[in-house]
């Protein structure tokens, strides 16, 4: 039985677990000078300069013929790939280089020879993916698990969708290692950037980012991304969010397609976005990885060449000759059962049962393109279909009248361009769509061009019409705003629609017309692709302004990407400074630095008081624990350490050691009564929330709540709280799952701040000042050491360690790993320190007269 751990899929993908055969030779690579980027980073260097772009895609744009004769291959650009037509978007001196498979199966023997010819005549590099890997990558994984599901279809049971298949998915992760070793051969990983396209490639990035940790990677998906609800049921969630976020930039179609991908990384990895000068970012271990919305385009000029052949014209006079006197609608689609092929037929049916007058003058004329599998699902919806047609025709037809035209054979591109000129009204009813450039096309074709005009007998200055009913349910929906939207579910709604399309007026239908036409000859498939570019140049401009660790195994595997500056605090280091210096600050904050965050007991343990007290007992020592909790709680826990100073509530309680008295740096807190009441009434509309009063703030904590409905409620919260409180000495802040309301004025670096100016005006001017914390709070100690220090009176600038714990962008010079490394450090420094304390009254004294 297989493992049913996926952690180290990545590196079993680069063993044996599918036994992929190696290219037989390396294809030429464009970097000549081998290197190694400093900060240990993999990446390589190189002495090319040409501007390239890598497109990576399942499938290459090639059409590919054996010629039995000659026993020889022969291919061809495919000038209808979207791949190919990109191009148009990039300088003329760009260079591109596709990656993909071929749609052949091409003889072991063979595979150097023909990868060496398409290299060197269409800059395409083929990845040969063994067939039976092929075959469970793509008829497997990707159209029977990723597509289904990415449409809202879930396989609930047997008869309805593939269950998830452990076999499948390791075929899917070893094709994407293949797709990474070709992509590695050519890549200059410096210079290059790299273009990722649809789902069937979607652990590729973190392949590429394990072994470039700077590589410039964008990645589109060309098809819906389901919402969290219905994403989570994938069993390997986790490890495809996560190959995305390997990403620099990832776009998609539709906002409410981001919208849902944002989610699931809220949902499931716990991360949240916000919006940078107009740019959705999510901050991923440092990394910003960008959302890039925008749908795709059409190729303006090669579908306007087609519109001009002569063979187009000849089929649009013989259409309109057809149906001369009908009112022509028209529906291009695939057959599958996301196109809605029946739905539309239905509500045909529906307005000619409705109005008896439109019987013998409204056609439907239904294209319907070769099925991309052939599964039960497309049987039966063929089969729906053609029952349906043939019972309108039955029931309406004449004989010379047929209501519904079914045209299922290839149709070629002439044909389809003819039927769009003629159609008075295009109906696109997907219950679930990418994008659809049915639209579009049927646009361009209506505006027409002086040949067409003339073989359609259209005066040349005689304003342009169409009109399109489309399915809220497609990509291309947002951008047609002046389309009938429709609920392709709701037939009768469907039937008004087409009514009013038909009917309506010719000046309102030149209106929505031009609108549209302006929007997509704008807005053409050479804009999408420069558009793109753009931001994923602007997304990696900062790549080589941080330093780059690689961490996590397997498809976890992420980059951390920190400040030059920004390193893990050494022992020996810090030791060193403690023993030459003799009068110390150290503050520490408790929770997550102390104390680990997950522990469920959160009193110290006697390590931690026995570490505290080696140090707070010092002479030569101020020490200090800085924490949002209670004074209550830390006075008990903190009991042992007699000479222990502690500033609770982030510095509203402060006390210098266990016999001095508590002291309050701020005292109005009538505002905590207009507080409560709102708190309370989100809390009760807000399942899994709830108050923690202190005495000095109230918080309300939502991280049990739905982290969207908790989110959206804390923005709301945030908002309310500083309209009521704006004429009080309060401050509302959101944190991580919590909103907070305290006294203007108290935080963290106040006390840090108070505590080294003390220091200074009792003559003992620290030389050693030390804070470690991990949290938001206590960045602004670490803000407040450095200010206070570089204005205060010192003399000689005393030894500046502040340090976070773990490897996250933080104020900070210094990091630790965590909890456990924090106590060594602790102990390192306890060893070093004076074992006989000595205690100096006159600080005490003057600190408590301060306060």
């Amino acid at each position: 039985m297989p493992s049913r751990s996926c952690a180290n899929l990545l590196d079993m993908a680069s063993g044996d677990i599918l036994d992929i055969p190696q290219t037989p030779r390396a294809l030429p690579r464009v970097m000549t000078v081998p290197g190694i980027i400093a900060d240990g980073d993999s990446d390589s260097m190189s002495s090319s300069c040409r501007e390239r772009k890598i497109v990576v895609a399942n499938m290459l744009p090639l059409h590919a013929q054996r010629d039995t004769t000659a026993k020889k291959w022969l291919f061809s650009l495919d000038e209808d790939s979207l791949l190919l037509q990109l191009k148009d978007g990039f300088s003329p001196e760009t260079e591109v280089v596709y990656v993909g498979s071929l749609k052949v199966d091409v003889e072991h023997s063979e595979q150097e020879e023909v990868a060496q010819r398409l290299l060197d005549e269409f800059k395409c590099v083929p990845t040969f993916v063994p067939h039976d890997i092929q075959e469970k990558f793509y008829h497997g994984f990707c159209k029977q698990q990723l597509w289904p599901l990415f449409h809202y279809m879930l396989p609930m049971c047997p008869d309805h969708g593939d269950r998830f298949d452990r076999q499948m998915w390791q075929a899917y992760v070893s094709a994407n290692k293949v797709f990474a070793d070709k992509v590695m051969e050519v890549v200059n990983p410096d210079d290059d950037y790299i273009w990722i396209q649809d789902y069937h490639l979607m652990v590729l990035p973190t392949f590429l980012r394990k072994r470039y940790h700077r590589v410039k990677l964008g990645f589109f998906l060309h098809s819906p991304f389901p919402s969290s609800e219905i994403y989570r049921t994938l069993p390997v969630r986790d490890e495809i969010l996560k190959g995305l976020l390997n990403c620099d930039l990832i776009g998609f179609h539709t906002f409410d397609y981001a919208r849902h991908f944002l989610s699931c990384c809220s949902r499931m990895l716990g991360l949240d976005y916000e919006s940078k000068r107009g740019h959705i970012g999510l901050d991923y271990f440092g990394r910003t990885v960008y959302i890039k919305i925008l749908p795709v385009g059409i190729h303006m000029g090669r579908l306007e060449s087609v519109m001009n052949l002569s063979s187009t014209f000849d089929k649009a006079k013989e259409v309109q000759e057809q149906f001369k006197g009908k009112k022509v609608i028209l529906g291009v689609d695939d057959m599958d059962i996301f196109k809605g092929i029946s739905l539309k037929l239905l509500a045909f049916e529906y307005l000619l049962q409705q109005d008896q007058n439109l019987q013998g003058k409204l056609v439907l004329v239904q294209i319907v393109n070769p099925a991309r599998s052939s599964g039960k699902d497309v049987q039966e919806a063929k089969r729906e279909t053609y029952s349906t047609a043939e019972r309108i025709n039955k029931i309406y037809g004449r004989s010379n009248y047929e209501p519904v035209v079914l045209i299922d054979r290839p149709v070629p591109r002439y044909e389809k361009t003819a039927y769009y000129a003629v159609a008075e009204c295009c109906l696109v009813n997907a219950v679930r769509d990418g994008m659809n450039l049915v639209p579009y096309k049927y646009i361009v074709c209506r505006q027409g061009s002086p040949g067409m005009d003339d073989a359609m007998g259209i005066k040349t200055d005689s304003p342009r019409t169409s009109m399109l009913v489309v399915s809220e349910f497609i990509g291309c929906s947002p951008s047609l705003s002046g389309a009938i939207r429709v609920n392709p579910w709701d037939i009768e709604a469907v039937a008004e629609a087409l009514n009013v399309a038909i009917t309506m007026s010719d000046s309102e239908k030149q209106l929505r017309h031009e609108k549209h036409y302006r929007y997509v000859s704008s807005h053409d498939v050479a804009y999408w692709a420069r558009s793109f570019m753009q931001d994923l140049e602007r997304a990696c401009k900062d790549h080589y302004s941080k330093r780059c660790w690689g961490i996590g195994l397997g498809l976890g595997f992420r980059v951390i990407a920190l400040s030059p500056n920004f390193r893990k605090l050494s022992i020996d280091h810090i030791v060193s400074s403690y023993r030459r210096t003799q009068r110390r600050a150290i503050f520490l904050d408790y929770d997550g630095t102390v104390v680990p965050q997950s522990s469920l007991i959160k009193a110290p343990s006697a390590e931690v008081i026995t570490l505290l007290n080696s140090l707070s007992n010092d002479p030569k020592n101020t020490v200090y624990i800085v924490s949002g909790r209670g004074r209550k709680s830390l006075s008990e826990w903190l009991a042992p350490c007699e000479r222990l100073g502690i500033a609770a509530e982030h510095g509203y309680f402060i006390r210098s050691s266990k016999t001095s008295d508590w002291e309050c740096l701020a005292s109005d807190l009538e505002w905590k009564p207009i507080v409560e009441p709102v708190m309370k009434l989100y809390t009760e509309t807000t399942d899994g929330s709830y108050i923690e009063p202190k005495e000095s703030a109230l918080v309300w904590h939502h991280q049990d709540a739905d982290p969207d409905f908790g989110s959206c409620q804390a923005k709301e919260l945030l908002d309310h709280l500083e309209n009521v409180l704006s004429n009080e000495p309060a401050v509302v802040k959101r944190g991580q799952h919590i909103v907070e309301v305290k006294p203007q004025g108290v935080t963290k670096g106040l006390v840090a701040q108070n505590v080294l100016s003390l220091m200074v005006d009792s003559g003992t001017p620290p030389d050693f000042v030390m804070c470690i914390g991990d949290d938001r709070s206590d960045e602004d100690m670490f803000e407040s050491i450095l200010s206070s220090v570089s204005s205060s009176s010192i003399t000689a600038a005393p030894d500046i360690f502040a340090c976070t714990v773990g490897q996250k962008p933080s104020k900070a010079k210094y990091y630790l790993d965590d909890t456990a490394d924090v106590l060594r450090l602790l102990q390192g420094l306890g060893n070093a320190s004076c074992p006989k304390p000595r205690y100096t009254a006159h600080f005490q004294v003057a600190f408590d007269s301060v306060l």
